[in-house]
């Protein structure tokens, strides 16, 4: 062989090498910007809710349930393909991840540690439209919640993602902690921090006397849940739009503090002018959404007000609660007469003018107008003004209380002090004698 074969040969084994080094960096690079493509897609996916311990009062979407006719719109159909891909795929079982990975810190348990932790899913504590929910204890000794998605609910599904995606970024003391969740074996389960006293709802419909609250409860549940919100709204960034708000959505801890629950409805906020389907509790939604199909902020104000009245009347809100509302705003005199409405459980207990003040603040929450009703932290701060009232007066009370106490003490003293020597008086004549 010649040396210009030789140099033929070389030549074409260096392409032929080139060409096989260029097309594996073509692929990795192509692999890399999909994985990197992927994180994206999760780490910015939005919002959702969680159903309360034992409560049954069905949440709406009717992008699913009520028409056909209402889109969710080409954004969010792509995220929920997004997070299709990521999850796995409902149903498709060979493509569960078999490690416990976590999402954004948030860590992910096997099924087989789930079962043996709700003792073969035994332990329920009630039904929601998510699912059944169960009480578990972990192997850490953690008494958690788990709610198991239904296997044909299309509507928890997006809702499992969202509140995945929702609460691996928000913290907060008056929003209900997701521990965990659980992707294995086809099954969507979500893992909560244990609130043992239940939901707001159980509460105020309970038969049961043993669950009635006192107006210092309510005043203190209203405060945390604004405090929860204010977050979700003006703490959040981006700010976050629950879309649910409801009495059953308020869960109680040991302490009886609240915090909201169940964001599977929830939205950051956007304005893109976009329309959505109908979301959330018939009897919580804001009139001016279900005609205009534009959720805001202020619809969650709303539903807000709704919830305080629940708290000031006892009176379910699907059970013609807003009726009552609007003949009580009349009044005799052409102002609203709240004492009419008045749970009553609560006369007797509560202060009539601090009654009266917090359904103003819930009544300005209703205002047909959304642009009219307040921000969440105007809200919170007349709450905490109501609060800083009752806390005042009762300080005033139990130190005049104690006063009164005190001078009888000293009467009760002098008086005995003057018998003791009117004795002494009497004894000494006696013996002069």
């Amino acid at each position: 062989m010649n040396r210009v074969d030789t140099t033929i040969i070389g030549v074409i084994i260096g392409v032929v090498v080139g060409i096989s080094i260029a097309i594996g960096v073509f692929y990795l690079i192509r692999y890399y910007k999909k994985s990197s493509s992927l994180e994206r897609r999760v780490s910015n996916t939005s919002t959702a809710p969680i159903r309360e311990n034992g409560e049954n009062v069905a949440s709406v979407d009717s992008s699913v349930a009520i028409s056909d006719d209402l889109e969710i719109g080409d954004e969010n159909q792509s995220r929920n393909r997004n997070l299709n891909q990521f999850w796995g795929g409902r149903g498709k079982r060979g493509r569960d991840v078999r490690d416990p990975i976590s999402v954004s810190g948030i860590p992910r348990y096997y099924y087989k540690d789930i079962q043996k932790a709700t003792q073969n899913f035994t332990t329920i504590l009630g039904q929601g439209s998510f699912g059944p929910v169960y009480k578990a204890v972990m192997l850490t000794g953690e008494v958690v919640a788990v709610k198991v998605l239904a296997s044909d609910s299309r509507q928890g599904e997006r809702e499992f993602q969202t509140e995945v995606a929702l609460l691996s970024r928000l913290h907060h003391r008056n929003l209900v902690n997701l521990v965990g969740y659980c992707v294995d074996k086809g099954q969507r389960i979500l893992i909560y921090e244990y609130m043992s006293n239940g939901s707001l709802a159980s509460h105020l419909y309970s038969e049961s006397n043993e669950k009635i609250l006192s107006w210092e409860q309510r005043l203190q549940i209203a405060h945390d849940v604004s405090h929860g919100i204010e977050y979700l709204h003006e703490g959040a960034v981006p700010p976050v739009i629950h879309r649910d708000l409801k009495s059953a959505n308020i869960l109680l801890d040991r302490s009886m503090r609240a915090k909201v629950a169940d964001f599977g409805l929830s939205k950051e906020e956007v304005f893109d002018g976009r329309k959505s389907g109908l979301k959330g509790t018939f009897g919580y939604m804001d009139p001016d959404y279900m005609s205009t199909n534009k959720f805001t902020k202020k619809s969650d104000i709303y539903s807000f007000g709704i919830i305080l009245f629940e708290l000031i009347t006892a009176i379910n809100p699907q059970q013609g609660l807003l009726d009552y509302i609007n003949l009580a705003s009349l009044g005799g005199d052409g102002k609203p007469d709240w004492s009419e409405i008045v749970d009553k459980n609560l006369l007797g207990e509560s202060h009539p003018e601090e009654v009266r003040q917090l359904a103003d603040v819930a009544h300005r929450c209703l205002h047909k107008l959304p642009k009219r009703r307040p921000p969440i932290s105007d809200v919170t701060q007349a709450i905490a003004r109501i609060r800083q009232r009752k806390l005042r007066k009762d300080a005033s009370t139990f130190t005049r209380t104690d006063t009164s106490g005190v001078l009888r003490a000293i009467e009760l003293q002098q008086v005995e002090l003057s018998n003791i020597a009117s004795m002494k008086e009497m004894h000494g004549t006696a013996v002069g004698a």
